[in-house]
């Protein structure tokens, strides 16, 4: 059987006694795994759906960033969903150690913009099939089409888990991996969360991240903009009573609701985390469409050009806005499109480049958790030792993923996290099985 085979079925366990079982075949399950099958545990790999890998398939658009290369610094502040609780796991399996690690698997990989990391191939799935055929490797068993029902303790300890099926699993500890509860067609559908509540944890409030802008504004309304695309632009945020939350710098697109693109994504973590401290109200969102010049620049060049021509109506002679913003902008500004530089106001042709730096529109949202690229929330880290991702609450029981209150901004931060934590929860659910 191939590593591809893997993806569409895998083995049936003869066995109902382990050292370590895995629930869950994401990037983190997936991770965790292998790290206890390297230890020389008896390991049991659970999926509840037809494949292994499927989040990590359709990451990345398909092609899989497999990680990010920025400084360990960088990378931390790049997670704003307590970022601060991986420096252990990223301190002994960062970004250097997943790059060794999948090209030690035959995998080539190339370095990107901002940091991030991609297989040569474009591929997602080449680097699935190096994963899950290094698992078949050193020994790990897996059965698909496996959901879990419930997980068993005893006292203080996590002793195994039950089926949907009614069979009883034992083992000396489980490693919980099943996401969060976005995405629900890859599996993730929040079944972790009533496991860990059962073994005593908190579940911080739950949220979509990552997630597209929805907004209320007329130009959005109608569609005026849907479609168009922005290179590098500035989005800031600010809450109801006027303070900035954040400012995300990257590429947009305009939807028929709202905002999509990496930038507008990473906007919607704080959107999200607004509407839960303040209320569902709306929220100020301003575009810098020229992050590179001033407001006084940008006025006197555009000037320029127009006096350049100045027998030509402005809105045929503006270059500092893309041509299908030209008109709302205008509009906006007070200034009439037909124009001459004769009768141009001054003082509109500031406004307009005032609106250049801060094009404004209203957020009343995001989209909802099920679409969403990433959970907000999950078990606390408050509840979870940061070096081996083990429980406080229970011993034996392990964290790895999106189900734990992780999260980071797109550009590879969430599947190192994912890695990460799987490798910590996998090499420390093996030594506590020894124990």
């Amino acid at each position: 059987m191939s590593p591809e085979d893997d993806i569409l079925g895998g083995m049936k366990s003869s066995t109902t006694s382990y050292d370590v079982i895995v629930i869950g075949g994401g990037p983190a399950g997936l991770m965790a795994a292998l790290a206890a099958g390297e230890s020389g545990a008896r390991v049991l790999l659970l999926e509840k759906g037809n494949k292994l890998g499927r989040k990590l398939i359709i990451s990345g658009g398909g092609r899989c960033n497999v990680t990010n290369r920025k400084p360990f610094d960088e990378l931390i502040k790049m997670i704003p969903g307590n970022g601060r609780f991986l420096y252990s796991a990223f301190a002994t399996f960062g970004s250097e150690e997943i790059i060794r690690l999948f090209e030690g698997l035959g995998v080539k990989l190339k370095e990107e913009d901002h940091g991030r990391v991609f297989p040569v191939t474009d591929r997602a799935v080449d680097v699935a099939n190096a994963l899950i055929g290094r698992i078949r490797q050193v020994g790990v068993e897996i059965r698909l089409n496996a959901p879990v029902d419930q997980l068993r303790y005893e006292e203080d300890r996590c002793t195994g888990l039950r089926l949907r099926s009614g069979e009883e699993i034992t083992a000396r500890a489980v490693v919980v991996a099943v996401g969060g509860a976005s995405v629900p067609a890859t599996g993730s559908t929040g079944d972790g969360y009533a496991w860990a509540r059962a073994a005593g944890h908190t579940i911080t409030p739950l949220y979509p991240t990552e997630v597209p802008l929805v907004c209320s504004d007329a130009i959005i309304r109608d569609r005026t903009l849907q479609g168009l695309s922005l290179r590098e632009v500035a989005l800031t945020l600010c809450d109801p009573r006027g303070k900035r939350l954040t400012t995300q710098t990257g590429d947009v697109v305009f939807t028929h609701f709202g905002l999509s693109g990496p930038a507008a994504l990473r906007v919607g973590h704080y959107v999200s985390v607004a509407r839960l401290k303040h209320g569902a109200g709306p929220l100020a969102l301003q575009i810098d469409l020229a992050p590179g010049q001033t407001e006084e620049e940008l006025y006197q060049q555009s000037l320029a050009q127009v006096a350049a021509e100045p027998k030509k109506a402005v809105k045929n002679v503006i270059r500092m806005l893309p041509e299908r913003m030209i008109p709302p902008a205008l509009a906006l500004a007070g200034i009439d499109p037909a124009t001459t530089y004769a009768h141009l106001p001054r003082d509109r042709w500031r406004q307009l480049a005032r609106l250049v730096k801060a094009f404004p529109l209203t957020v009343i949202g995001t989209l909802k958790l099920e679409e969403a690229f990433i959970t907000g929330g999950g078990v606390s880290v408050r509840e979870v030792d940061p070096q081996s991702m083990g429980s406080k609450r229970k011993r034996g029981l392990y964290f790895a993923g999106e189900v734990l209150d992780l999260h980071g901004h797109t550009g590879g931060y969430n599947i190192t996290i994912a890695f990460a934590t799987g490798r910590a929860a996998g090499l420390h659910a093996a030594a506590f099985s020894r124990e």
